[in-house]
């Protein structure tokens, strides 16, 4: 008989040792090693192994029917465009975010609007059946605040047994099966407490097996961790079909659902939500809500149109500059990558002769969003310049190209949607990189395209004189 042996797994990433280490190597994090003991069956004799019960049989992919599922459709559009267009049937979905983001509640808004014509089982290892009709009955009203009836084939549950849920599920059987959360789920087979990287392993492929074979969608909560990844073993995100994150701040009304990963659809797709008291309610039309406080002819602000996914979204980018009190001036940015600011920063001083070593720069990104494509260069450099100007940005322009180290503005990706979108809500110009070669970007009508071909160029036509 082979003998049990002990490891260490780090509960961030994963790594295995076979001795403790308090600082994993692999992830540098103190204190994440965690003994797991393993059992080791007995070794088979002969080098065949032998298969029993049913076994799956190849087919010749000309047998096999193209014909899809039809997707189940929901109401919030913002969530289905996410998704690819609806839920597919058999799919499993991992939901992450930070805690009190909005999660749990914008699962919820859909497990009541989809149970008002099929079943759906809401599983918690958090909170009681009470709780979560308490907050069913807040999240269940019509736009007048009057409470809507609760569906009858919505189905409660407070269960970490992954065995147990799974026992349920198979006699309720429904079409929707949430789980909140992976991390609080487990099996009583694995002597790891629940939260382990094998009990989120295994709970996660035990629900996986469930939803192919029943053809069941199957959503997932999952923590996050410090550095915002999803707590667990980054197998995780690898069993799942698709990967979304809610995004924001949580003291901001806004929040964006984005997609990571899916098999089903497109990836960094954007969904824009409020929450309100009624829960989540989607924005339909995030361009002109973040720019609905906007303050005209105001210094220090430039309009940029960055892609998020497939949609055009418009945003006010601020820029904000002071006389330093220290020795090292400050570089404060907030919804932009800290070096891009930096090297921005640079290039105006280098190129535009625009002088901040002097100077403290704040910069924001109005809503919360967080913006990481080098699309939003120049209008980070127009608004730093205009504050230390204290000269205002034209208002019905845009900006959008990348600055590169030279001074030069370089072309961006689907700059024709960009610029519908702005000429849609009234822009009027549009300062964009010069097109090197022909037939590179068609411009739509009805805004004005100038092309400048150095930061120089641009701040010459963006700025007031």
């Amino acid at each position: 008989m082979a003998k049990n042996y002990t490891r260490y797994v780090c509960q961030e990433c994963g790594k295995t040792s076979p001795r403790h280490m308090g600082r994993c190597p692999s992830c540098d994090n103190w204190d994440t090693m965690v003994e797991e003991v393993i059992e080791r069956g007995p070794k088979s004799k002969t080098k065949t192994r032998s298969y029993s019960g049913p076994r799956s049989v190849p087919r010749p992919i000309k047998e096999i029917s193209s014909k899809g599922e039809d997707r189940i459709s929901l109401q919030m559009e913002e969530f289905s465009r996410v998704l690819g267009g609806g839920i597919v049937p058999g799919s499993i979905i991992l939901v992450g975010g930070d805690p009190g983001i909005g999660k749990s509640t914008i699962l919820l808004q859909i497990a009541l609007e989809l149970s008002e014509d099929s079943s759906v089982l809401y599983v918690s290892g958090e909170e009681s059946e009470r709780q979560i009709k308490m907050r069913a009955l807040r999240l269940h009203q019509d736009q007048n605040g009057k409470r809507i009836p609760l569906p009858e084939h919505l189905y409660l549950l407070t269960e970490t047994d992954i065995e147990a849920i799974l026992g349920h599920a198979e006699d309720i059987e429904p079409t929707i099966l949430i789980v909140d959360s992976i991390q609080t789920s487990h099996i009583p087979n694995l002597e790891s407490s629940a939260g382990s990287v094998s009990q989120v392993r295994e709970s996660a492929s035990h629900l996986r097996e469930y939803a192919k074979t029943t053809a069941t969608s199957v959503f997932l909560i999952g923590h996050v961790t410090k550095a915002g990844k999803i707590a667990g073993p980054r197998v995780l995100e690898h069993i799942v079909d698709t990967v979304l994150y809610l995004e924001g701040d949580r003291y901001q009304a806004y929040r964006l659902l984005r997609s990571v990963k899916n098999r089903y659809g497109a990836t960094s797709e954007v969904g824009v939500f409020e929450m309100q008291s009624r829960g989540l309610l989607e924005v339909t039309n995030p361009s002109e809500a973040f720019l609905a406080e906007r303050m005209v002819n105001a210094p220090g602000s430039a309009i940029v149109v960055t892609m998020e996914g497939t949609r055009p979204i418009l945003v006010e980018i601020q820029g904000l500059t002071n006389p330093t009190s220290f020795g090292n001036p400050r570089r404060t940015p907030n919804g932009i990558d800290f070096n891009r600011l930096l090297l921005t920063a640079a290039v105006l001083g280098r190129r535009a002769g625009i002088n901040l070593s002097e100077q403290d720069i704040f910069v924001n990104v109005v809503g919360g969003l967080k913006i990481s494509e080098p699309a939003a260069d120049l209008a980070v450099a127009v608004a730093v310049a205009s504050s230390v100007k204290d000269v205002p940005v034209k208002a019905d322009t845009i900006l959008v190209g990348e600055v590169g180290l030279s001074g030069e503005l370089r072309m961006v990706s689907r700059l024709a949607e960009r610029l519908k979108e702005a000429a849609k809500l009234g822009f009027q110009t549009a300062i964009v990189p010069r097109r090197l070669r022909k037939g590179d970007v068609s411009y739509p009508k009805g805004i004005e395209i100038i092309e400048a071909r150095s930061l120089n160029q641009a701040l010459k036509h963006a700025l007031i004189t």
